[in-house]
């Protein structure tokens, strides 16, 4: 057997036995083979697709893939939720392709048209792609992107019948333009959206916006597209495919692809001698372990991808295993994220295809990023953030039906703690559902005003933009943004295009340019929205694997000036937070206490920064910033307690902060497991006595103006939530709080104060006057952004949001 086809279990006992690593494996999972079960084509498919799939070793589809055939060519709104590898392009590409190639019969060889809408250029790539093996070359695809050159785009748009593009696209590009996209959608028969379950949050409410605009103006040609839609497994996909296109949908969930036996390993990484804040116990960095399982991987032939959580760990990752290895081996591994320039993402892409690299360290931009087969191993540096994501990457592996190893590497964090030790809540729990919120006002109201740029809005359209839209409008004709004539009909006023007011996703304005100072070369570009925190004067940056000092962030032009640069520390922002509650919404009575949803403001501000020694995360210093306050608007769950039930609790005053600080800090940790999130997604407050609710009153609020779903998924579901918020800081072996509890990475107090052991009895306390059965059902979800602050009025703790 070639290396790299190993068993699973043989390249666990390699890994579990080298370094002594035997006591790191916390828990194994086998999960078996399963067979296929396929079904004979649907009539309706034209014979040539039938053949061309033939031809790629396709004699029949599988039973979940005949069966989205049939009901998309019915003009139903169809979404196929099976796993990963389970052939969901087959079972869209077939009808579309098949009426595409019934279009090439009309006098202009373009009678049907066809839209496809992925998340990332790297997957719309990977499909143009998979349409030229299926279809003849007379259905003309093309893409349609930010890398399309000019020349390209007006044969596109005139010539192509299938167009492959992103919702940013779509959004900027074709709808603002439909008057010289008109041949097009007049016949535009299908939209197809992939990776659906990635459109969550705020991103997802305003792509639910984009498509309903899409929608309207189809209808304005005379088309009315059947929308054909492709997730990863939730909860349930249909009610999101709903909320996304506003359409009925169908779901295909009975997953008929074969899949090879699955070993699922979770694993800890070991505690260092190094000690972190407050003396507290450190463990070695997932991405370091990362680094070292990924080495021994790719040094027995194992093809691998590590998936870590963010562009700088990716560089990381791939650095330190490229320094343990000798030069053939150390080519073959390489860093992928988003933010690269599109030669270099191009590059890295066919490279990967062809097998030339060996080992890859990734962000999620891989996992919705191109089609990759034969990978016998998949890392993952920390839970993803959702268990739906977390079978998303570990499905990478095993492509080919062979046997795949999938090690979830825990950080020393709340949430990896507890589930690399309680097992069932990855295993036994189904997925997510995908959660959005369309209706939120701050999503809605710049989709109006660009609607009403593309075609005035009348009375007929109330309904298709949803319930809130009667009471937004008078609100922007008031701003002077709309303005209704005597028809009725409401216009766009101004003479910039209302489309460049809309973010879909979420940045909070112009992308901050990465300059290197001594050539003017172009590195890259980081989100408005964390520019604050990751590329502010003095930072560490990571880019291909060289490392930059940031010399300037200039916030008025929008660069961030970089030199190169080898320091032995990174780089972590520091900021302080100011939370007030603008409305209450709803109250539970929790014994005394009381559990709240409503809209707050937060004021935060990055004030410094600290240098950690890469190797340990020992602090070596801290510097001093001055930069701008940012003011958010969202929402929050929050709860309060009385001086009685601080008796109960044994809690005396002066143990409140570090107490309240513990539980907010692990609160946020654990929230992941209940909503759609990761704890970046939400931010959060603890203050001893706050001035609105005159109570002690912990907050965990969404990062994304007008909310995103997660403080509310919390409301709904917080005796279950807190239950696990105590029962994962009372089952850590610590003595007084460490990163694996109550400590967090980016607390704006330097993680001071905090008493675990006050936590474990506030939150007990807490409990015990919580309702026997939760408020409501559960709300809509989405987005966000975060860090870890200190609350402006005073004591206490946070963990807020960037």
């Amino acid at each position: 057997m070639p290396p790299s086809h190993r068993l699973p279990e043989a390249l666990l006992d390699t890994l579990v036995a080298s370094r002594d690593r035997s006591d790191r494996l916390t828990h194994t999972e086998h999960l078996p083979a399963r067979q296929a079960r396929h079904a004979p084509w649907p009539a309706s498919i034209r014979p040539e697709i039938q053949a061309a799939a033939h031809e790629l070793g396709v004699a029949q589809p599988w039973a979940h893939q005949a069966e989205a055939m049939k009901l998309a060519k019915a003009g139903q709104t169809v979404v196929i939720a099976t796993g990963t590898a389970s052939g969901k392009s087959l079972g869209y590409l077939a009808p579309v392709l098949s009426d595409l190639l019934d279009g090439t019969e009309a006098p202009n060889g373009r009678g049907a048209t066809a839209l496809y809408l992925a998340p990332t250029k790297a997957l719309a790539a990977d499909q143009r792609r998979r349409a030229a093996e299926l279809a003849p070359a007379r259905v003309r695809a093309a893409l349609y992107d930010g890398d399309t050159p000019p020349e390209e785009r007006e044969w596109v748009r005139q010539y192509a019948s299938y167009v492959l593009t992103n919702p940013d696209m779509l959004h900027r590009g074709i709808l603002p333009a439909h008057a010289r996209w008109s041949s097009f959608l007049k016949t535009l028969r299908y939209v197809v959206v992939d990776e659906c379950h990635s459109y969550r949050g705020v991103f997802g409410s305003h792509v639910a916006q984009v498509l309903r605009r899409l929608r309207r103006v189809c209808r304005r040609y005379g088309s009315d597209p059947v929308f054909l839609l492709a997730s990863a497994t939730s909860a349930d996909p249909a009610e999101a495919a709903q909320r996304l296109t506003g359409l009925p949908a169908v779901a295909v969930t009975d997953d008929a692809s074969p899949r090879g036996p699955l070993v699922f390993a979770l694993w800890e990484p070991p505690l260092t001698e190094h000690v972190g804040e407050h003396g507290a116990p450190v463990r070695r960095t997932a991405t370091t372990e990362a680094a070292y399982l990924l080495t021994d991987l790719v040094a027995a032939g194992t093809r691998t991808v590590a998936f870590v959580r963010s562009r700088r760990a990716a560089e990381l990752v791939a650095l330190q295993a490229q320094d343990n290895l000798d030069a053939p081996l150390a080519n073959r591994i390489a860093a992928y994220r988003g933010g690269y320039l599109p030669e270099e993402r191009r590059a890295l892409e066919r490279d990967l295809y062809s097998g030339r690299l060996l080992g890859l360290a990734s962000t999620s931009a891989l996992e919705l990023g191109v089609d990759v087969s034969g990978l016998d191993a998949v890392l993952l540096a920390g839970y993803p953030g959702t268990r739906a994501s977390l079978w998303q990457q570990a499905g990478r592996a095993g492509r080919e039906a062979q046997g795949a190893l999938a090690v979830l590497i825990a950080r020393d964090d709340p949430l990896d703690t507890y589930l690399v030790h309680h097992p069932e809540a990855l295993f036994a729990r189904p997925v997510e559902a995908t959660v959005l919120d369309p209706d939120n006002p701050h999503v809605l109201a710049p989709h109006l005003c660009a609607a009403a740029a593309e075609l005035p809005l009348g009375p007929q359209d109330l309904d298709l933009f949803g319930p809130s839209t009667a009471q937004l409008l008078p609100v922007l004709e008031q701003r002077g943004l709309l303005r209704r004539r005597s028809d009725g009909a409401w216009y766009w006023t101004r003479r910039e295009r209302a489309v460049d007011a809309v973010d879909l996703r979420g940045s909070g304005g112009n992308p901050v340019q990465i300059v290197e100072e001594s050539t003017g070369r172009l590195l890259g570009t980081v989100d408005a929205a964390a520019a604050h925190t990751t590329v502010h004067t003095g930072a560490v940056h990571l880019h291909q694997g060289r490392t930059y000092l940031v010399r300037d962030l200039d916030l008025e032009t929008s660069v961030a000036l970089v030199e190169p640069a080898n320091p032995s520390y990174t780089t972590a922002a520091r900021d302080t937070t100011a939370i007030s509650v603008l409305s209450t919404e709803q109250t539970i009575a929790w014994g005394e206490g009381s559990l709240n949803f409503g809209s707050v403001e937060v004021v935060n501000q990055v004030v410094g920064f600290l240098r950690k020694r890469i190797s340990t995360g020992e602090i070596l210093g801290e510097t001093k910033l001055d930069l701008p306050p940012r003011t958010l608007r969202t929402r929050a769950v929050w709860w309060t307690v009385t001086e009685d039930q601080l008796l109960d609790a044994l809690v005396p005053f002066d143990q409140l902060p570090g107490a309240a600080h513990a539980a907010e800090h692990a609160s946020i940790g654990l929230l992941p497991l209940f909503a759609t999130c990761d704890r970046w997604d939400i931010g959060g407050v603890s203050v001893p006595l706050h001035p609105d609710t005159q109570l002690p009153t912990v907050f965990v609020y969404d990062g994304h103006p007008g909310g995103a779903g997660f403080a509310e998924h919390g409301f709904h579901h917080a005796v279950r939530w807190l239950t696990a918020t105590r029962d994962a800081i009372r089952s850590c072996e610590c003595d007084r709080g460490c990163p694996s509890c109550v400590q967090s990475p980016k607390c704006g107090n330097g993680n001071d104060p905090l008493d675990k052991a006050g936590a474990i009895r506030l939150l007990s306390t807490l409990l015990a006057g919580a309702p026997a059965e939760e408020g409501a059902s559960a709300g809509a979800g989405g987005g966000g952004g975060g860090g870890d602050r200190t609350p402006g009025q005073g004591g206490g703790g946070s963990d807020g949001s960037s």
